[in-house]
């Protein structure tokens, strides 16, 4: 990129946008731990193949096995498809960067990361905010479960993360697209965010700090705010059962679901506070190293949670590898047994 000198105002032409538009950024990794990238890559490995092999088991036993509830199905398909797109859309980068110091990306590469990251890290936040209002209405209205959340509510309500992060992430990408960058092109990270590359243009940081405070008021503010009445509804309609043991069991429907936002929204938090106020008081290697496990470890940990906590799951995994198992001691005994399954003399 050219070393073009324009006005300090801060307006800029189209033709002057063009020539500041770099071809590729260079993503630096974790600074002042560029030895350790080979070792901090293991672990982020790991992490990303149990991530995609988790979910990809928490869509098939839910696609698969009928005796899953509706609701169950849909949102831990939706949670899991979500987690493993927003995972992908960063860590093969990242990896790249750790292991064969391959930092280089293009513009438009960087745009689309951007994009996928925010529309897919809201969505996850959209659907957490679906299933406090899933227990919401199970605990409030159990008799009227079934006419509330009915198949054209629930497809809609699916649909809506797509449609807010057109709405939304979109206009805030080609923003991205459109600012001026005179300050070179190396990115102090290990994937494409907003407010690191926004720091590299040559406008008011403040203003793009203030649009990208906005845009996440937007969506996780108002999931959070949804959230936060659903659970004080719940709680009020807990404590108005006459037993302990009904209150255990109508809290117990949820603890899956408060586990899985411990695990997404205080790693959440304390990024966007970072990026937002406190860049100057936290090591940067600590601020990037927090967000990547941020950006991880709810994919991670959330099929494991919902695993464990949920019993209909647990029982068909049970299923599933007594099954196996069985066949496999039918076949080892018999070897004629699958033969005459498949072929008939």
């Amino acid at each position: 990129m050219k070393n073009v000198t324009f006005p300090s105002t801060g307006h800029y032409t189209w033709f002057q946008r063009t020539r500041l538009t770099p071809a590729s950024f260079i993503l630096s990794g974790i600074p002042g731990l560029e030895v350790a990238h080979i070792w901090i890559s293991l672990p982020f490995c790991s992490m990303y193949l149990a991530t995609v092999l988790a979910n990809c088991g928490i869509l098939y036993l839910s696609h698969l096995e009928e005796s899953l509830p509706r609701l169950m199905y849909y949102f831990l398909a939706l949670l899991s498809f979500t987690d493993i797109v927003q995972c992908t859309s960063i860590v093969l980068k990242m990896l790249c960067i750790f292991r064969f110091n391959l930092k280089e990306i293009s513009f438009t590469g960087c745009l689309v990361q951007i994009f996928f990251l925010h529309t897919f890290t809201g969505m996850e936040s959209w659907v957490l905010m679906l299933m406090a209002l899933d227990c919401y209405v199970a605990i409030c209205y159990p008799l009227h479960y079934a006419t509330i959340l009915t198949n054209s509510v629930i497809t809609k309500a699916g649909f809506l993360p797509f449609l807010r992060g057109m709405i939304l992430i979109i206009p805030f990408t080609l923003l991205t697209k459109c600012l001026p960058y005179c300050k070179g092109n190396i990115i102090s990270h290990t994937y494409c965010d907003y407010m690191p590359v926004a720091k590299l243009s040559c406008g008011n940081v403040k203003v793009d700090a203030i649009s990208g405070l906005m845009v996440a008021l937007l969506t996780g503010g108002f999931d959070i705010l949804c959230i936060t009445v659903s659970y004080t509804m719940i709680l009020w309609a807990v404590g108005s059962l006459s037993s302990a043991e009904a209150q255990q069991k109508a809290l117990s429907t949820c603890t899956a679901h408060i586990c899985a936002m411990v695990i997404t929204y205080i790693p959440a938090f304390f990024t966007f506070f970072t990026h937002q106020f406190g860049s100057h008081t936290i090591p940067h290697s600590v601020h990037i190293f927090v967000a990547n496990v941020y950006l991880l470890l709810p994919p991670t940990l959330n099929p494991i949670v919902y695993g464990i906590k949920t019993k209909q799951i647990q029982e068909e995994v049970i299923k599933l590898f007594l099954n196996k198992r069985s066949l496999k001691k039918e076949t080892k005994v018999n070897p004629n047994v699958m033969r005459g399954k498949y072929f008939h003399s």
